[in-house]
């Protein structure tokens, strides 16, 4: 009741803000009153998601930060702080409403703002004085406590007058009072100079800046100069200083003469240390420009860095010359021979802050490779002193470039609006599987080269992979326990002293810094990789996926792929087209592969342009209806990383290939149909026999070369390097290589599409033969059969015995091959027209078929061999065993000649 009492009191005050109904309109007020209560009591909306306002929160932070407003994200990040021990149960709400109504808060807020949350203090009461006392107490109407007492002999209290002023009554003050008792003059305040030989020695010293160039008669002279004046003026100048004896290009004022020096050799000398401050004049510019990219700033930390320790080193000289401890002999070549170690190194940094600067349109990286080509070369040189610190300088900017880097590699993140990383993100949300190949992708140059240094494009590939393999395994969910194994792990650093330590100066900088950044990447690609691999292996089947694929599309189960092809080719010599809906032929290889695979998984159709041929033409050839079907395995998504739908269509090609090997050795193996032995005498039987015994010889050799040649041993060696692939990356192109090894093998690929053409042929040859065959034992049946009906109504005798028993064994022969086999392929051909051999005599398309078999054979062998010699790719060999084994066919057919 208390609850719904407090609600009420809110309601009411929450409408009276609102509605600004006034209290007399109690029905309004009471109808406003009561909606808002019953919205309030069923109301649907859920709470703040207080996890979201803290991210959203630590995002707000962040992003002060990388824009550079530090100190905003300090101070968000102090208050958040100090609200956390405040914290009830409406603060995220109160929080994500301060959120919403945030208004470009990065752009907009200012530090100054918080100022006007801060209560102002409460003014400082005024100092209390002696004058304030004296009113308080009533010392001021007590003027004898003011007199001048005067202790000494002879005086007494009576005679002395007064000697306080009414003035110094009325001033009174805490400050001591003087020790006489007289007034203070202007003579007693003023000082005396102390300081005036000391100036007019600073004057006289710098008079030579002063002094005309002409003489009496308007002629120009020399302006003579003491050593001192122009060491301390060449210290200047390198210190980046205003100076008379050079301008603001660093060139001489040729006004003025080293006093006892010819003009030549002062002007040489001078020109020396000339040279010196116009060599670092590109540093002193390029330390106060104001930079914007953190790359460009830390490269400009490090060069005034470099410019203050020449600062101290200009400076300790300075001091011994100025106060010296010991007899110093002042002179410019010492001092010049002194500054040159120093110098150097900082001369090599200002060649490349000058390139830097005169580069149109250059990365923000495009030092680091400078640096990293001049601390090789210093190194080369033997520049100790430049190898040690363009080294630094190095690393301490490639820290910078590591931060994106690191966060990529552990996080799979990418920092927003980061312009020199190499990484970059599609802004459309894609398919799983598709995330690995698509959704990522390398920055490159309008050049083609890729946006990063080139001292890091050897390790570009595992960097991207490492990050790839982030994003996908917080897909799988499987991100934290590999971020844990990561802060197990610590990172090697990358520091100067750390990668090219001392001992190692004979070691070229390239192979230290190499090997150095393969350990830091392998410490974080190592353990993605190695996770990701395990569970492709372990969790989503990448092991059953590919057998699977082996058992479907490469037929490595015989028993399986023949119940699965047998089905097909019945509807085919059946003239049947139910085969190919897309539901009865998933149920056929369902049926066949259920034991092997899982069946849920397996679906079939048929492509719409192999269903627009007839019965007949799918039957009479292998090149119409086979490669129309499609079989279709579904993989988990993570899968499909490593075998990707190109892969599937590879794996279809050979399934493509092995169904048409089938087909012809399947009609060829036919039951042979009894003959009369006038039949078997035949000189036209004997050339189908011969013929049909090389068609099956060439299938057979064909199917013997896939199985044993090319599918066992590319597949055993594909599981081997799949379990010592280092990445995924790894993985995908091994099983690519394995797709495109067998396809090129099996003489699917383009180079090899003529002699792939002529195979087809010779198996539309095995077709023609079977169907020819079996239009002339229809016809020759038929004719048997005429002439026993002419010879049984011309004789009144009954046949004989063994002429009814031979046809009634004929009879059943062919009711059984109507039964099991093939009811209407013989005489349906006859009666059809036989095909393209129709009205041909037998004989005659015997010579035929047996003339355009051996070209075929003879162009295949012929031009495996010669493709084989010409190419140089791994392939070739299988080809030229595989031409062997053909040209030894065309050597035992030599011997058997048709008759």
């Amino acid at each position: 009741m208390a609850h719904l009492a407090q609600l009420r009191a809110l309601i009411d005050e929450l409408v009276a803000a609102v509605t600004s109904i006034p209290e007399t309109q109690h029905e309004r007020r009471d109808a406003c009153r009561e909606y808002v209560l019953r919205s309030l009591r069923h109301h649907t909306f859920t709470r703040t998601n207080q996890f979201e306002v803290q991210d959203r929160l630590n995002g707000l932070e962040e992003r002060f930060c990388v824009v550079g407003r530090d100190a905003l994200g300090e101070a968000l990040r102090k208050r958040l702080d100090a609200l956390e021990p405040h914290r009830t149960q409406t603060t995220p709400e109160v929080l994500h409403l301060l959120l919403e109504l945030a208004d470009q808060p990065v752009q907009k807020s200012k530090l100054s703002d918080l100022d006007a949350l801060i209560q102002p203090h409460e003014d400082a009461p005024p100092p209390l004085t002696w004058r304030e006392i004296a009113r308080e107490d009533g010392w001021k109407q007590e003027r004898d406590i003011w007199r001048f007492v005067d202790y000494s002999p002879g005086s007494s209290d009576e005679d002395e007058p007064d000697a306080q002023s009414e003035g110094s009554l009325e001033s009174l003050t805490t400050a001591p009072s003087t020790d006489d008792g007289r007034w203070r003059t202007a003579q007693d305040l003023a000082t005396k100079s102390q300081g005036d030989g000391l100036l007019q020695q600073v004057e006289n010293a710098q008079s030579w800046r002063h002094v005309s160039a002409t003489d009496g008669e308007m002629l120009s002279k020399k302006i003579p100069i003491l050593t001192t004046q122009l060491l301390r003026e060449l210290l200047f100048m390198l210190a980046g200083l205003e100076t008379s004896l050079f301008d603001s290009q660093c060139n001489p004022v040729t006004k003025y003469q080293l006093n006892g020096v010819s003009w030549d050799s002062y002007k040489a000398l001078v020109t020396s240390f000339a040279e010196c401050g116009r060599k670092l004049a590109p540093l002193r510019t390029f330390a106060k420009n104001k930079e914007q990219s953190p790359l460009r700033q830390v490269f400009q930390d490090c060069v005034q860095k470099a410019l203050h320790s020449l600062d101290l080193a200009l400076s300790s000289i300075q001091t011994r010359l100025v106060a010296p401890e010991e007899d110093v002999v002042v002179s410019l070549m010492g001092v010049q021979g002194e500054l040159g170690p120093k110098l150097a190194p900082l001369y090599v940094l200002a060649d490349i802050v000058r390139q830097v600067l005169e580069e149109r349109n250059t990365h923000a990286f495009r030092y680091l490779e400078l640096l990293y080509d001049a601390v090789g070369l210093a190194q080369l040189q033997g520049n100790l002193a430049t190898y040690q610190l363009l080294g630094t300088i190095f690393f301490d900017c490639f820290q910078v470039y590591l931060k994106p880097i690191r966060l990529w590699m552990e996080e799979g993140k990418l920092l927003p609006g980061d312009r020199t990383f190499f990484v970059s993100e599609s802004p459309t949300k894609l398919p799983l599987p598709q995330i690995w190949k698509k959704q990522f992708n390398l920055l490159r140059t309008s050049e083609g080269n890729l946006h990063a240094p080139r001292f890091l494009r050897p390790a570009i590939h595992r960097i991207f992979t490492a990050g790839k393999s982030i994003v996908v395994l917080k897909h799988m969910r499987q991100h934290e326990s590999t971020t844990s194994k990561y802060r197990a792990s610590a990172e090697p650093k990358m520091d100067f002293a750390t990668v090219c330590p001392e001992d190692s100066e004979f070691a070229p900088f390239s192979e230290l810094f190499g090997a150095a950044f393969h350990a830091w990447i392998e410490s974080k690609h190592h353990t993605a990789a190695a996770t990701l691999r395990e569970l492709l292996f372990s969790s989503y089947g990448l092991s059953q996926g590919l057998n699977a694929l082996q058992h479907i599309y490469l037929m490595s189960d015989g028993a399986r792929s023949d119940a699965f092809a047998s089905s097909i080719f019945r509807h085919l010599d059946n003239f049947s087209s139910s085969w190919r809906d897309r539901f009865t032929l998933t149920e056929i290889a369902q049926e066949a592969f259920s034991a092997c695979v899982e069946g849920y998984r397996l679906s079939a159709q048929v492509d719409a342009r192999g269903g627009a041929h007839s019965a007949l033409g799918s039957r009479s050839s292998v090149r119409l209806s086979l490669p129309a079907i499609r079989l279709n395995y579904r993989l988990s998504w993570p899968v499909q990383i490593v075998i990707p739908e190109e892969g599937i269509q590879g794996y279809q090609t050979i399934f493509t290939f092995q169904l048409q090997v089938r087909r012809a050795i399947s009609i060829l193996q036919h039951p042979i149909l009894a003959l009369q032995r006038s039949d078997a005498r035949d000189a036209n039987m004997a050339s189908y026999f011969l013929l049909r015994a090389k068609l099956l010889w060439f299938s057979n050799t064909i199917a013997t070369y896939l199985s044993t040649l090319v599918l066992a041993p590319n597949t055993a060696r594909l599981r081997a390097e799949l379990c010592e692939a280092a990445d995924v990356d790894d993985m995908i192109t091994t099983h690519a290589a394995f797709i495109s090894c067998i396809i090129n093998e099996s003489c699917q690929g383009p180079k090899l599409q003529p002699i792939r053409d002529c195979i087809l042929d010779i198996f539309d040859l095995a077709i023609r033969l079977e169907d020819t065959q079996r239009t002339e034992m229809a016809r020759r049946e038929e004719d048997d059969m005429e002439v026993s009906r002419l010879s049984v109504m011309s004789s009144p005798y009954k046949s004989p015995v063994k002429r009814r028993a031979r046809a009634m064994e004929r009879r059943r022969v062919r009711d059984e091959e109507d039964e099991d086999e093939e009811p209407l392929s013989g005489k349906w051909i006859a009666r059809t027209g036989g095909g393209k051999d129709s009205g041909k005599p037998y004989a005659l398309v015997m010579r035929e078929l047996n003339g355009d078999f051996e070209r075929h054979l003879r162009f295949v062998a012929g031009g495996l061999r010669g493709v084989a010699r010409a190419s140089r790719e791994d392939a070739a060999a299988k080809w030229d065993l595989l031409a062997d084994m053909l040209e030894a066919g065309i050597k035992e057919h030599l011997y058997v000649t048709p008759r």
